[in-house]
């Protein structure tokens, strides 16, 4: 997917819209076309959303009411009339918990928050409606059918997700974003906008403090530059671009967002504004006003206590049962590891965890009996960064080797560790003792919490990440924790091991 736009003119004519770096050449009417296509795109997908929830409700009430149909009479009508009353009220609530709203489709949990909300906020209604009416079979409406539709319409929702995610990867119905900033802030938001096409964002355009790209050219990382910060107003009121993203923009305080903010006022195109945070958001982050002025306030990370106990709990409850489910593929990968070479079935490695205690980390043996040994012989290719030690072809791995990291089956004994509380299910890395050594302030940050056998690092690419995307990602998890964030790591890593991408 390519993030620079096309400004040529066409045979088929162009349309009057803004220049580029000064330029007197206009948009072409196949940029027009593409620009306006994400909005339209948008548009669509909301109303689909709508029709698979109206047609979600539509079946789970047909189905609940024949299924408890007996003969037409007294209790068969007030069963209709309760089905007809819970599914109007579902169909009410949903616009009112702005369930339908566009730019909340597609990414993050504000979709499934506010379908979850409007399925409360319709139970609740026919709950007090019934009981104030006495109809005794509002009671299985409410406590089962409408429920169960709720959860009918976030699997819909979600596969209705996954095909948008599907066409983004594509390169489909993203938002055309204008990035103002230092040229280092805006390459940031474009390397991350091109690793996540998911969120819908595609940068098209950039304005810098001086104009020009990076090294003083016309470009920066393959989007072109079309102006400086005084640039921004007259480029954003053009309306080629969905979101103006200002981040860390020299000069530019509260008045002169607040100017570009009115100037958007009216118009399709969002504002959106970095904080200037390192990546601290969900739980932690608050909005205090003082007078007026709102505060981003930041709580400290709660990594002891009941959060804590809860987390542990989960991790050694669900350790367990995968465990016992995977017990008959854990006592075949044993036996075939030792057949292949006579060799242990285990490999033990010292590992550091919470505060800097050690711990012997359990993985299948997926290398040569003697891998250590070599590893000095093996130094001078080292492909990995920083301290970490990585080759896409080991010598040293035999071939059930490749196959049991392909689809990272050799970390299965890690539930033994889990069980025995030095792991968690899903946290940072667990890194070694070498590379602990060579830790700055920041990456030390890691051990404040148990390392995990999945994390960010596992769901973004695992081997295929560089150590700075490493650490940010392992500083991401520290810093946001929550079961929320827990449970989408662990839904991922399904995904990101069936994929086995980024795996040697």
């Amino acid at each position: 997917m390519s993030a620079q736009p096309d400004v040529s003119s066409t045979s088929g004519g162009t349309l009057p819209g803004p220049s580029f770096r000064g330029s007197d050449r206009p948009v072409s009417r196949r940029r027009r076309a593409e620009l306006a296509d994400a909005p339209r795109w948008q548009r669509r997908f909301s109303w689909l959303v709508a029709l698979g929830d109206l047609s979600t409700i539509a079946v789970c009430t047909a189905l609940a009411v024949v299924i408890g149909l007996t003969g037409i009479d007294a209790v068969d009508r007030a069963r209709i009339g309760s089905g007809l009353i819970a599914a109007g009220l579902l169909v009410l609530a949903l616009p009112l918990r702005r369930a339908w709203e566009g730019r909340t489709l597609g990414q993050g949990t504000t979709e499934f928050v506010r379908l979850g909300g409007a399925v409360v906020l319709a139970d609740v209604a026919l709950a007090l409606g019934g009981l104030s009416l006495l109809v005794e079979s509002s009671r299985e409406w409410v406590f089962l059918i409408v429920p169960m539709t709720g959860l009918a319409m976030l699997v819909t929702r979600f596969a209705l997700r996954k095909c948008l995610h599907h066409q983004r990867g594509r390169g489909r119905g993203l938002l055309p974003v204008l990035a103002v900033g230092a040229e280092d802030a805006v390459t940031d938001l474009v390397h991350r906008t091109r690793r996540d096409p998911h969120f819908g964002w595609r940068v098209t355009g950039v304005c810098t403090p001086t104009g020009t790209g990076t090294d003083g050219g016309d470009t920066v990382d393959g989007v072109p530059v079309l102006g400086d910060l005084d640039s921004v107003p007259r480029l954003a009121a053009a309306g080629a671009h969905g979101t103006v993203a200002v981040c860390r923009a020299p000069g530019w305080g509260p008045a002169r967002l607040h100017r570009l903010a009115w100037d958007l006022e009216g118009t399709a195109t969002e504002l959106a504004v970095d904080p200037g945070l390192m990546e601290i958001a969900g739980p932690r982050m608050h909005i205090t006003p003082v007078d007026g002025l709102p505060l981003l306030r930041l709580t400290e990370p709660r990594f002891t206590g009941l959060s804590r106990i809860v987390k542990h709990t989960a991790d050694t409850i669900v350790a367990a049962l995968i465990l016992l489910t995977v017990a008959p593929v854990f006592l075949l990968i044993a036996v075939l590891v030792k057949l292949h070479d006579r060799g242990p079935v285990f490999f033990t490695q010292e590992r550091v965890g919470t505060r800097g205690n050690t711990f012997k980390m359990i993985k299948f043996r997926s290398m040569v009996v003697d891998a250590e040994t070599q590893l000095s012989e093996l130094a001078g290719r080292n492909e990995g960064a920083g301290p970490l030690f990585k080759m896409q072809r080991d010598p040293r791995v035999t071939p059930l080797g490749a196959i049991l990291r392909k689809y990272s089956l050799d970390e299965l004994p890690q539930l033994l560790n889990v069980l025995r509380g030095s792991m968690s299910l899903v946290g940072p890395r667990p890194p070694l003792p070498r590379e602990v050594a060579c830790y700055a302030d920041d990456a030390r940050r890691r051990l404040l919490v148990r390392p995990g056998m999945t994390g960010l690092w596992q769901v973004s690419g695992r081997s295929s990440l560089t150590w700075e995307e490493s650490v940010r990602l392992d500083l991401r998890y520290v810093e946001n924790w929550s079961p929320a964030l827990d449970l989408l790591i662990l839904w991922k890593t399904f995904g990101a091991v069936l994929r086995s991408q980024g795996a040697h």
